[in-house]
């Protein structure tokens, strides 16, 4: 099931990755989203930089049939990988989600785009998830997540600019 977000910040590119790359707000983002405990970690190679992000996540969005299989949290590690600025000033990142034990994969990409008030942000990606009979519904729920956590950034990053 395929997915697009998009957020517009009200500051420069290289603002928002440095945002984007503090292992705090990273944190701070899957916190609010939900998650019941979270850890990031940071790491660079030059301009680019990868964000590892865990997150012990409640099961309550998991179909009840299925829940008892899982217990009463996932293990959810996302790694958005950020690429150096390109001639433009935007930047390219690739992510993946990963659901310990579920057979559920979320793959996509992220930009930062300069615009006149600053830049956009956009996702897009692809989830699937191979489990006979409710792999739509489980798609959707994971869809809907990944929502949920374009929200909150969007809320956070709003904020955490205003402070900056």
């Amino acid at each position: 099931m395929r997915f697009e977000s998009t957020i517009d910040y009200p500051a420069d590119v290289e603002t928002v990755a440095t945002m984007l790359a503090d292992e705090r707000f990273a944190t701070r983002k899957m916190d609010a989203a939900g998650a019941l405990s979270s850890s990031s970690e940071v790491t660079r190679d030059g301009e680019a930089f990868t964000v590892t992000t865990r997150s012990q996540m409640p099961t309550t969005k998991i179909p009840p049939a299925f829940r008892s299989l899982v217990g009463d949290s996932l293990e959810v590690i996302v790694v958005e990988a950020w690429g150096a600025p390109e001639a433009d000033g935007s930047r390219t990142s690739t992510f993946g989600l990963e659901i310990v034990g579920a057979p559920v994969n979320v793959e996509g990409s992220q930009r930062l785009v300069p615009t006149a008030d600053g830049c956009t942000e956009t996702y897009s990606g692809e989830v699937h998830a191979s489990v006979p009979l409710v792999g739509r519904r489980i798609e959707k729920t994971a869809v809907d997540t990944v929502d949920k956590v374009v929200a909150v950034e969007r809320r956070l990053g709003l904020e955490h600019l205003r402070q900056a």
